[in-house]
């Protein structure tokens, strides 16, 4: 975990930006010496939101699945995407 006072953001932006895509993780930027800010590359922000839209997902499948809707096994999807695939041929 990086840590920064706020002030290094105005005085050393390029280096903080550089330094977020190095290490592909937040900087957290205090003021006062309390926490204040997180900055993070575009890429990381993208990667940490798709990953929480994953998760959503994942859970609200599980919560369907725990409350009666229906299941396929594997093999039930490898077949389906078998006749998918023989019906386009």
């Amino acid at each position: 975990m990086t840590i920064m006072p706020s002030a290094a953001l105005a005085d050393e932006y390029s280096s903080i930006s550089d330094l977020c895509k190095k290490k592909n993780e937040p900087i957290f930027l205090t003021k006062n010496g309390v926490g204040d800010l997180v900055v993070m590359s575009i890429e990381a922000y993208r990667f940490r939101d798709e990953m929480l839209d994953l998760r959503e997902k994942l859970l609200l499948a599980e919560a369907n699945r725990i409350h009666g809707a229906k299941t396929y096994s594997i093999a039930d999807v490898s077949e389906k995407i078998r006749g998918l695939i023989d019906a386009d041929l």
